[in-house]
């Protein structure tokens, strides 16, 4: 998994503190808690965009789901460290998305990610196509 970003590829950056509720008994952040680092990052990247996933819901009886995550540790974060999040869309499809993002700690990467999150109604959990309201925005922050 590329850990590099093209200069030219629009990234978003979210700050974020690890909390003493994000580790494990040894003050090292338990591995899982790296996605919910990930998710916050691309939450906020959407809210800038104006995508707000509740209205998206109650509006269009639309919500994103992952469909697939893969997941590079590196090396640890720890109890009170100051970590950056970061994404960019690397692959835009009708119904599907798919991020590349890193979390480091100054100039050293902690873990990296590939997602891909697709668009489903909230109802049946059936694909539907991304609304042109999300895909432009989509589409400005693409590689």
């Amino acid at each position: 998994m590329s850990s590099i970003h093209s200069s030219a590829a629009p990234l978003f950056r979210w700050p974020l503190r690890v909390y003493y509720e994000d580790t494990d008994a040894g003050g090292v952040v338990y591995y899982a808690n790296y996605l919910k680092f990930f998710e916050r990052c691309r939450t906020e990247w959407l809210r800038l965009i104006g995508v707000d996933q509740s209205t998206l819901a109650a509006e269009h009886g639309l919500m994103f789901v992952v469909v697939r995550a893969e997941i590079d540790y590196k090396r640890p974060a720890r109890l009170d460290d100051l970590l950056e999040a970061n994404m960019h869309v690397a692959k835009l499809a009708r119904v599907s998305f798919e991020f590349t993002q890193n979390l480091t700690r100054g100039a050293e990467l902690l873990a990296a990610l590939r997602v891909k999150v697709a668009c489903v109604d909230s109802r049946t959990l059936a694909p539907k196509p991304l609304p042109d309201v999300i895909a432009a925005p989509l589409k400005a922050f693409a590689r």
